[in-house]
């Protein structure tokens, strides 16, 4: 049930339950959000977030309780999961907020057809007045200034006029989370639902949601594992627990002190309870053994005060199970763990970056950190030997041990089962070893059975980072560990990082974990990759003092053609673009004939043909390996793409 109230509070959230068939997800949910509040919504993966986000909405009704919004309240909610038609133009995507306007648009469009050819009396007096209404109704909405309206608010957000016109399918995750609040600006939105809105996102674009939400005057709830971003942008958070919901004042950081500070207490109070009844059970013991008239009075007026207490004990929350592990190297390496020296990557095209020089000695915690589409993921595969560099060289030192997690999770065999998946890597174990291993990561009793494929993808990084505990290397290439993961999976992995006692080199665009581990940052860009001492609350104080001190480099820098460089770059994204259409379309034309050959095995006569099930087989397997070529390419050419587009618009700003 949904309620409009003329209350102070924008929203007002009253003993919600939903359950889904037996299933209960939510239960007992009340609170309030007052004008103008910043709330943060975290707990475990799967306790409801998404769900309460979808009754507030209206998409699910509730099984019982109420959701009341203020009289004034427009809501505006961005899911994990948005512009889902691609072939869209960014313009369009967001015009489609207007969409009862342009329905107007073309209907008033139709009446002047039809008025152009000269109805009958009674026809054009209906059509006449049908306009009027449209008309009034068209213009009352803003339908004249729709359209300057969304231009302005997407130009205002950093579009430049040519993205305008770009396929949606095209943008990057941080133009496409843009579009999204571009929406809702436009919709008048003063409360918005914030679903993992930092899903995708590269650091800068991340930096720009935290300044634009700093600077918004409405209120808003934001589901996030990003506990930095959290921190910036919220005073209040509300943590999910069992099928409830707590509320404490102050960011994420505040609200695991004043969580420690609320369990601490419950312990004592719990532990002091339990003592007492203990010293009343002494007393009625005691008591039975005198064996007279009147002890069994005291008996009983004890027995009494110890009923009283057990009807106030509750023992303290249980935290949801949460893996625990710890890496450790097999061997010491040398002191010069990597060095690269010059490096350039090119892929045929444009430069990715050049001039790339990195040094890591034993034990440093090094982070590697730069937009999407710069190259931070190729730099990894060349270092481990899956790309080669145009120019530069590499020296991996003396016993060197390196593992690799990938952010892809595509080293997987989706046919296998998790047990066999860690068994087969490691044939020595015993099934005894390779079940406690996987009980660690939360994989007990059938779950070991599971196949890979029907894995979730924070199930899939907990395989992969048991898989990266087991090869006790001494040099850890981690690319986004903290993707996929939950909250706590991330504190435990940051947890097992700080005690490992090898070598960090890590890709991650999550600051409170850059933050807890780094001691030097390398900022990749184009013209190389420059070196920041300490972590990264330490890197953006350098990087102020830099930006302060820019404007004078600046004066001095020489000027540029910028005309003729904007044409070169257009034309560029245009080759690119196309070629990444093409490279999609072989991708769709190989997955046709591998469904209809996998169509053509199912077939009876085929089936019971030895020859024609191995011939057939086979050209699938050929087909998959062409495949997974494709991929790799298309994977190159939208980072080459991603690094274009970004290259253009620091032009056009």
């Amino acid at each position: 049930m949904r309620y409009v109230v003329t209350a102070m509070a924008i929203l007002t959230v009253n003993n919600i339950k939903q359950s889904f068939g037996e299933e209960t997800i939510l239960e007992n949910i009340t609170f309030e959000m007052q004008k103008g509040e910043r709330v943060g919504l975290v707990g475990v993966n799967g306790s409801g977030k998404t769900t309460l986000f979808k009754v507030l909405t209206g998409e699910y009704t509730p099984d019982t309780g109420s959701v009341v919004f203020g009289k004034d309240t427009v809501l505006g909610y961005m899911e994990q999961h948005v512009c889902r038609d691609f072939e869209k133009t960014a313009l369009d995507e967001v015009m489609t907020v207007f969409a009862p306007l342009l329905r107007m648009e073309r209907e008033l469009e139709d009446i002047n057809q039809l008025l152009s050819a000269h109805p009958e009396e009674q026809e054009l007096e209906k059509l006449i007045l049908r306009q009027t209404q449209l008309n009034d109704a068209f213009v009352d909405g803003g339908g004249l200034t729709c359209r300057s309206r969304a231009r302005s608010a997407l130009m205002g957000l950093g579009f430049t006029e040519e993205q305008l016109a770009n396929k949606v399918g095209v943008l990057s995750g941080g133009q496409k989370a843009k579009l999204q609040l571009a929406k809702m600006l436009l919709s008048g939105a003063n409360l918005l639902l914030l679903d993992e809105p930092t899903n995708h996102l590269d650091i800068p674009s991340v930096e720009w949601l935290e300044s634009f939400l700093t600077a918004y005057t409405g209120a808003y709830i934001v589901i996030s594992h990003d506990r930095y971003f959290l921190d910036k942008v919220t005073s209040r958070t509300l943590e999910m627990k069992g099928l409830g919901l707590d509320s404490y004042k102050g960011n994420y950081s505040r609200y695991l002190d004043l969580k420690a500070e609320k369990r601490l207490a419950a312990e004592r109070v719990y532990e002091s309870t339990q003592k007492e009844i203990k010293r009343i059970e002494g007393i009625i013991e005691q008591q039975r053994r005198w064996n007279q008239e009147r002890n069994y009075v005291t008996i009983a007026s004890k027995q009494k005060q110890i009923d009283r207490l057990e009807a106030t004990l509750e023992e303290p929350d249980k935290d949801p199970e949460e893996i625990r592990f710890q890496f450790h190297a097999s061997r010491r390496s040398g002191d010069d763990v990597l060095t690269a020296e010059d490096l350039s990557l090119s892929f045929g095209g444009p430069k990715l970056f050049e001039h790339v020089n990195l040094e890591i000695k034993r034990g440093q915690k090094v982070f590697l950190i730069g937009p999407n589409g710069c190259g931070k993921t190729s730099l990894f595969k060349i270092l481990l030997g899956q790309y080669r560099q145009d120019t530069g060289l590499v020296k991996i030192g003396v016993g060197v041990d390196m593992g690799y997690y990938e952010q892809s999770q595509l080293s997987l065999d989706d046919s296998k089962t998790v047990i066999d998946e860690i068994w087969d890597l490691h044939p020595r174990m015993t099934q005894t070893e390779v079940r406690s291993a996987l009980a660690v990561f939360l994989f007990k009793g059938e779950d070991v059975f599971k196949p890979v494929g029907a894995l979730s993808g924070g199930e899939r990084a907990r395989v992969l980072l048991l898989k990266l505990m087991l090869s006790k290397a001494n040099f850890l290439l981690l690319d986004e560990p903290t993707n996929h993961l939950d909250i706590g999976s991330c504190q435990a992995l940051e947890d097992a990082l700080l005690g490992y006692d090898g070598t960090l080199f890590v890709v991650s665009h999550d600051r409170y974990l850059i933050n807890k581990l780094a001691d030097r940052v390398y900022v990749l860009g184009k013209d190389g990759a420059r070196l920041y001492h300490g972590n990264y609350d330490a890197y953006l104080e350098q990087r102020e003092k830099e930006q302060q001190a820019l404007p004078q480099e600046e004066k001095s820098q020489p000027k540029v053609n910028l005309y003729k460089l904007r044409k070169e770059r257009e034309s560029e994204l245009r080759k690119k673009r196309s070629a990444l259409a093409r490279l999609e379309q072989e991708i769709e034309e190989n997955d046709r004939s591998r469904k209809a050959l996998e169509q053509r095995l199912e077939q009876p006569e085929i089936a019971a043909d030895y020859e024609a099930v191995t011939q057939t087989s086979q050209e699938i397997g050929m087909l998959q390996e062409v495949a997974e070529g494709l991929l790799l390419r298309w994977t190159e050419l939208s980072e080459e793409l991603e690094a274009l587009e970004r290259a253009a618009q620091e032009l056009d700003n």
